[in-house]
């Protein structure tokens, strides 16, 4: 199939101009002005975007969670991103403690083979790591899954203590691969919330009050401290306040190779939203929780500056009845997470550029380039050039439309409310290519399950020099743990 994309305005994270593609099977072939070519189908996409498809690289699809599971599957979930314009997914594969993270691996590729709408990569989550069991790091990275996630949080289930951080972040820096930190001190957090309960406080906004700043701040100061004493990258998940985000800066300055992401919730939302009627505060209910207002702006001044380099969703959705409903007498057993995938393109373009709070090419690199860089995927993916992945997106920027469940062209997600409820965006996705194929178009899903495929990314960074093989010869008398 051949597609021939024309009069569009492409949008890289550092071009902004007027050309025509033409895309061969499932890469662009040729980019310039005024093609003549016969192409299987032509758009016209005159007054319009033309964007790489969006990266998520945080998503939680099918995820067994809290005496339940996640109500996005592959298939659900990866279409409502499609619809969205993200092209491309990193969802977690879960390591049960004391078992091997290949035969997790095993399992999620069972779950999703054959029913994606979208390109899919995994993380790892990591849940111990002895070390007769480290060298399944590096045949995790030969597999394609270069990267990690450990937790500060949820003790007794995914809690790492500071040493399996500290090995696995080594382990990871020798191999050139990445570890994602789930920055918050959950002991002390258990702590709040035994308090909390005791005194008789059961509701939705307790989550948010027994997860204060200066717990994620601690955290996320410890996991960049044992990332620079491993002497490797560390990728903070989910951050959510400002606390963190000094700590964060901080590090950066000291030459921490310190890597961030936010998520539209905490730009768009607060921590008000737990004071809605009834039980509706614990749609809300996710971690790190909703935060006071102003700590939004200090977020959107990091994604500026750069020390936020990635705006994922954690898209993590459970409905509110049935199952978020779990916790409805005490707020410690609400099912944590929140839904998405679907909004972040519009959303962030709506809030971010419209409201000049970042540039065109930093809401493409936001959402796409960055996390391909990142996490290994790059130049295939996170861009528009000869030779990537045809995963382009045809964006309107005049189109508006209020975020609602209740509007079938902003809710395709398998849960029963929007986070997003009432908000009014302006710019929204109009077609969308994966490689190379006609997903969605004008708004109708033309796709099917099994139209995406399974990504092997690539080293952290894009770099091909594992990062311990930098310090060898950066730094006289560093010797790698392997030696």
């Amino acid at each position: 199939m051949s597609v021939l994309i024309k009069n569009g305005r492409i949008v890289t994270a550092t071009d902004d101009y007027h050309a025509d593609i033409f895309i061969q099977d499932s890469t662009v072939s040729l980019i310039g002005r005024d093609l003549v070519i016969d192409a299987s189908h032509t758009i016209d996409a005159a007054g319009k975007l033309v964007i790489p498809g969006g990266i998520d690289p945080h998503t939680h699809l099918e995820l067994p969670f809290g005496g339940t599971t996640t109500s996005d599957t592959f298939e659900t979930g990866t279409r409502a991103a499609a619809y969205g314009g993200t092209t491309c997914v990193i969802d977690f594969a879960v390591q049960t403690r004391g078992t091997s993270t290949l035969e997790a691996l095993d399992t999620w590729h069972a779950k999703a083979a054959g029913t994606t709408a979208i390109d899919y990569s995994f993380h790892m989550i990591i849940t111990d790591m002895p070390e007769h069991r480290m060298p399944e790091m590096r045949r995790l990275a030969d597999e394609g899954v270069t990267s990690y996630k450990l937790f500060m949080a949820y003790p007794g289930a995914m809690l790492s203590d500071d040493g399996t951080i500290f090995r696995t972040m080594r382990k990871a820096g020798e191999d050139g691969t990445l570890v994602c930190m789930h920055a918050e001190n959950g002991i002390v957090i258990d702590e709040l919330i035994k308090i909390a309960l005791s005194e008789g406080h059961i509701e939705p906004k307790q989550h948010a009050l027994t997860r204060p700043t200066r717990l994620e701040a601690e955290g996320t100061h410890r996991a960049l401290a044992i990332a620079e004493v491993a002497r490797a990258p560390v990728y903070i998940v989910h951050l959510s306040a400002y606390d963190s985000l000094k700590e964060l800066r901080d590090a950066q300055a000291r030459g921490v190779m310190a890597h961030a992401e936010t998520c539209p919730q905490y730009l768009l939302l607060d921590i008000d939203a737990y004071d809605e009627p009834g039980f509706d505060g614990a749609k809300y209910v996710l971690t790190p929780p909703l935060r006071e207002k102003w700590n939004q702006d200090e977020l959107w001044t990091g994604l500026r500056a750069g020390n936020l380099n990635v705006i994922s969703t954690d898209h993590c959705p459970f409905c509110l009845k049935e199952q978020k409903e779990i916790g409805k007498d005490d707020f410690s057993k609400i099912p944590n997470g929140g839904p998405g995938i679907e909004n972040r393109m519009s959303l962030i373009y709506h809030y971010g550029v419209n409201k000049r709070r970042i540039g065109l090419n930093r809401f493409v690199e936001l959402t796409s380039t960055s996390p391909a860089k990142i996490f290994g995927l790059f130049p295939r993916k996170g861009t528009i050039a000869v030779g990537s992945d045809a995963d382009i997106v045809i964006f309107d920027p005049e189109h508006e439309e209020t975020i609602s469940y209740y509007n079938s062209k902003t809710h395709h997600m398998n849960v029963d409310y929007n986070a997003f409820e009432g908000m009014k965006v302006k710019g929204f996705t109009e077609t969308v290519l994966s490689r190379g194929k006609i997903v969605v178009d004008k708004g109708e899903y033309l796709g099917r399950p099994g139209d995406g495929m399974f990504i092997k990314r690539g080293p952290y960074g894009g770099a091909y020099q594992p990062v311990a093989e930098q310090y060898r010869l950066e730094t006289p008398g560093f010797r790698p743990a392997a030696e």
